[in-house]
């Protein structure tokens, strides 16, 4: 069974015959000695035709295995996932109210808030109504059509949007599909956005005549569809798996157990419960540690002239020269979850970096510019109010503090080789 990052690594373990996904992946963690347990997941990728899905925790991989072609060049890749159960966490995200079909629920006074924890937590998910270009078979054509997404299976409108049955066309079953996020949808399949996934039968092997290609208008509305294709198909599953990874050892310590601290005092640290004061708390350390930093980058270092910036070409998050697009794409495959980001080679600007971060389900870019203050080369992303001597100690600082940024960096977009 060949696991692969890149093209240029892979690698072949030994998976016993009911071995699931979750548990390969803890297999992997331990062989490739990686920091923490969970969000790690198996991406199933199907390079010619564009398509990839990160398998469920409870799928037996060997039994994914089986369903494909032998000709194909179809492999699994191990790699971050952050978001495979983001819509527990924050469903109103990923559930906008306009995409909700108009359930008898939301009628008996209940916002549609409660309705969305109240069915997530039942172990399914609203009903979700939109148009999506999808693609007509055998022809280049794209035809924008009404969809209706139920336990029942998904539904076309053949008139507009109206949902009376006798303008609804059955188009799936859930429980025999597959849901897969399509990679470069433009180039391969002529589509009119990047927002593109895909429904295939899960059993047997891919062709292109058996998928069913649909085309959202923007990111937030591709991972409404895809969320609940997911939820649907597995309910309770999901819901289990979640439960799973929640009560799991987690060996890096999670962002919420950090609370703010005031050392300031003669009996020791004592916690700040006002968030007033814990923003200004943290304004004030941002100040104090410029003033440390700027005493010691003026000191005298004998080493300054050897040592040119470039202690980020080490470091998991720096991807080099990836374009826009591709760091979009890192993120996206890892998971859009708030704080996730990287830094790259600015295409655009010589000397420059791009810091690419995540942010309720968008990806921003920020550009990080060289500045020379006191005959010293600095970087900034503030116009030079804030200086660091290198890119390290930009994200140091930024995982401590938002400074400028809308979030504080949580987790690096890294590419893992096994």
């Amino acid at each position: 069974d060949a696991l692969s990052h890149k093209d240029s690594h892979s690698r072949s373990v030994w998976v016993s015959p009911g071995a699931t996904a979750r548990e390969v992946c803890h297999m992997l963690v331990q062989t490739a000695h990686c920091s923490d347990q969970e969000n790690w997941a198996l991406l199933e990728v199907h390079p010619t035709l564009g398509l990839e899905r990160c398998l469920e925790d409870h799928e037996v991989v060997l039994e994914v295995q089986a369903t494909w072609s032998l000709k194909g060049d179809t492999r699994f890749m191990f790699c971050k996932n952050y978001a495979k159960y983001e819509f527990f966490r924050k469903p109103m995200l990923f559930f906008p109210e306009s995409m909700i079909s108009d359930s008898a629920d939301v009628n008996k006074g209940m916002t549609s808030s409660e309705l969305i924890k109240n069915l997530l937590k039942s172990g399914t998910c609203p009903e979700i109504q939109g148009f999506l270009h999808v693609k007509e078979p055998s022809r280049k054509a794209w035809k924008k059509v009404y969809f209706f997404l139920r336990r029942s299976g998904l539904y076309s409108s053949t008139k507009g949007s109206s949902k009376e049955p006798r303008h609804l066309q059955y188009v799936a079953d859930l429980d025999d599909l597959n849901v897969y996020t399509v990679v470069n949808s433009r180039k391969l399949y002529g589509a009119p956005t990047d927002f593109t996934f895909c429904i295939k039968p899960s059993k047997n092997p891919i062709r292109v005549q058996d998928l069913k290609i649909l085309c959202a208008e923007n990111e937030q509305t591709r991972t409404c569809w895809t969320s609940a294709f997911r939820l649907f198909k597995y309910g309770k599953q999901l819901q289990r798996n979640y439960e799973m990874s929640k009560a799991a050892p987690q060996k890096s310590k999670s962002e919420d157990s950090l609370v703010a601290m005031d050392f300031s005092g003669k009996a020791g640290g004592r916690v700040i419960q006002n968030p007033m004061e814990a923003q200004s708390a943290e304004r004030e350390e941002g100040l104090a540690w410029r003033r440390r930093e700027a005493l010691r980058c003026s000191l005298p270092n004998l080493n300054s002239a050897v040592r040119p910036s470039s202690i980020h070409k080490t470091q998991p998050w720096f991807h080099g020269g990836v374009s826009r697009k591709e760091a979009q794409r890192l993120i996206e495959k890892q998971g859009l979850v708030d704080g996730m980001f990287l830094i790259r080679d600015s295409q655009q600007h010589a000397r420059c970096f791009v810091l690419s971060l995540c942010y309720q389900l968008k990806t921003k870019h920020y550009l990080v510019i060289p500045f020379e203050n006191g005959g010293r080369k600095y970087y900034t992303m503030d116009d030079g109010d804030t200086l660091f001597i290198d890119l390290l100690q930009l994200v140091e600082f930024h995982q401590i503090n938002k400074g400028i940024l809308p979030v504080c960096l949580k987790h690096p977009c890294v590419c893992v080789a096994l």
